[in-house]
């Protein structure tokens, strides 16, 4: 397996040429995190993850987590050494408020982070992940006691933190879900029920772990109306904050898994655990949102990240690895990598990868805005853009993620289906993303569930236009820039065209819509990706460097001749309706 490098130009660059983070950087409260500071820190950070964390990665694979028959978790090795430096180092911190110990750095900055500890070892990533979603719950939504007695430590990653949604019955549906919190005479309640697919629910990282639980109350409405959201800690906080006794929750087994071997996927327990009511009984669908769309936006960048690692060891093999002679060459045998399949492989990586980073890092900035920016205007929309890139990211980040993986392993041949060049791993850790945080399905029916009815559609068709309002400058930017015009007209009209389907079909005819949603996600994935690739290229072309402005160039035109009619293509399938899905029953299927 090779070794991991940061790809700290190619992440300054979308920073500061495509994806607006300047603009950012000049929010209150942001004016410490300059691209000088940034690209310092982002550095140092790099440095760490691939000196402490990369080198993690294999052994995590082969070695994994495993319960003891105490109940305790053991993680792979040189996971407690480094995460003891992670913490020592402050990198989870970086994006979180001051008032707690955080940096009170972007939203941008603390996702780059993710990736590089993402692309450096997934399974290790996992619990910073998740405890970041737990601290985001609490920030929202946690009373100022709650707080004062976790947040510090959280911030700091000396506690960790879990989300525990789903049960054995329920699976994507969390309105099935019947663990109980009874309350009791203190005002803590009594959690009882099984928790599974609890990513770290149990592990020897952190001397705490608090899992953020969703249970029903007694008499609570039926489905997602009735749930509510506890704090569930594994020892109960003394009042001077020190541990005090174990509660009542256990690890029951964990999985045996296809991939991410080092992260251990618990089934939890709770006997009548003690739990802390966060915000108000019967909302706790609110809170898990919170939850669910900060981790949605990260396992977005996990299929870029993982993807990333491999795109670096499918070059290195393509360079390494000499078989046959390519046309017009001398010698015995030519690098793989002189053949156009090859090249084409390869290529498809580079500028999927391009196009999905700036895809994440777009997502974050508006997040920033939206949480930051003075005026409310500004605010309200930037939640609306938000709102619609976040199940796209999720979604086509993912699958991407699952598609470049494979093409890795791909242009390793024969030996990439073996186990000891380690491409493997890549493939097999990725696969988990599209199905995390509401399956990718689940993502698309989200897009045309919800997201599309803003203002009647006229969130979604207002930045389409601003999509389409690129192609002035890609007009005057000279013929090199032609077909990037032509293809990405071509898919923003799409793109216009298949929206103001759904938005005709939607409320009478909802399977249709549902029908043509994970085609109709693509669609804006791949547009996006055209379009962020081509400002990028149009950046470049400014900047008096000669090289950069060629290679950005290419990169885009490679992706709007080779990738982006794909948004055409799509058309078809997302209008196509319902009828045929159904037009054969189960039996006929069989």
């Amino acid at each position: 397996m090779s070794e991991y490098r940061p790809p700290i130009s190619d992440l300054m660059f979308s920073l500061e040429h495509v994806v607006g983070y300047p603009a950012v950087a000049a929010l209150p409260g942001f004016e410490h995190a300059d691209l000088e500071t940034v690209r310092d820190i982002l550095t140092e950070s790099g440095e760490f993850m691939a000196d402490a964390v990369a080198p993690t990665n294999r052994e995590s694979d082969t070695v994994g987590a495993h319960r003891n028959d105490d109940g305790s978790v053991t993680t792979p090795p040189g996971f407690i050494a480094a995460y003891d430096a992670y913490v020592e180092a402050g990198w989870g911190a970086v994006p979180l408020p001051e008032e707690f110990g955080g940096g009170g750095f972007p939203r941008t900055i603390g996702l780059i982070i993710q990736e590089m500890m993402l692309s450096a070892n997934m399974a290790f990533a996992l619990c910073p992940l998740l405890t970041q979603g737990a601290i985001e719950a609490l920030l929202n939504y946690g009373s100022d006691e709650q707080k004062k007695s976790y947040l510090p430590k959280m911030v700091t990653g000396e506690w960790a933190g879990t989300m525990n949604l789903t049960e054995p019955q329920a699976g994507t549906d969390v309105g099935a879900l019947t663990t109980r919190a009874v309350k009791n005479d203190d005002g803590t309640y009594a959690i009882t029920g099984q928790k599974i697919f609890i990513t770290f629910g149990e592990h020897d990282l952190s001397e705490q772990i608090v899992h953020l639980v969703l249970a029903r109350t007694p008499g609570a409405p039926e489905g997602t109306k009735g749930i509510s959201c506890f704090i569930v800690p594994k020892f109960l906080v003394n009042e001077d904050g020190s541990l005090g006794e174990r509660n009542a929750v256990e690890c029951l087994s964990i999985e045996e898994k296809l991939g991410i071997h080092g992260s251990p996927t618990c089934v939890m327990n709770y006997d009548g655990a003690t739990g802390y009511l966060i915000g108000e009984e019967n909302k706790g669908m609110r809170i898990m949102f919170v939850m669910m769309n900060s981790a949605r936006l990260s396992v977005g960048m996990q299929g870029v990240a993982v993807a990333e690692r491999a795109y670096q060891q499918s070059l290195a093999y393509a360079q390494e690895r000499r078989q046959g002679l390519a046309i017009g060459a001398a010698g015995k045998d030519s690098a793989i990598i002189e053949f156009p399949d090859v090249r084409r492989m390869l290529m498809t990586q580079k500028a999927y990868l391009e196009a999905a980073r700036h895809l994440m890092l777009l997502n974050a900035a508006n997040v920033d805005i939206s949480t930051n920016h003075p005026d409310e205007a500004t605010r309200t929309r930037a939640d609306e853009i938000v709102g619609l890139l976040t199940p796209i990211c999720k979604g086509f980040g993912t699958d991407l993620g699952n598609e470049l993986t494979s093409i890795a392993l791909q242009i390793h041949g024969g030996m990439g289906f073996i186990e000891e060049t380690g491409v493997a791993q890549h493939y097999r850790d990725v696969r988990i993303a599209a199905i995390y945080e509401g399956t990718n399905g689940v993502q698309a029916a989200d897009l045309v569930g919800r997201k599309l009815g803003v203002r009647r559609g006229s969130s979604f068709t207002e930045y389409i236009k601003e999509i389409g309002s690129l192609d002035k400058e890609l007009a005057k930017a000279g013929k090199g820039f032609a077909s990037i015009r032509t293809n990405l007209a071509a898919s923003v009209d799409a793109l216009g065209k298949t929206t103001n389907w759904m938005l005709r079909h939607g409320l009478q005819d909802p399977n249709s819509i549902l029908a043509g949603s994970s085609p109709y996600l693509r669609m804006w994935g791949v547009t996006l990706g055209g379009w962020l690739l081509a400002k990028g290229a149009l950046a470049a072309a400014g900047m008096g460097d000669a090289k950069l402005a060629e290679e950005k160039l290419v990169l885009a035109r490679f992706y709007a001749e080779q990738l982006l009619p794909q948004g055409v293509a799509l058309q078809g399938a997302a209008t196509a309706g319902e009828s045929d899905l159904f037009a054969l029953d189960a039996a006929a299927l069989a």
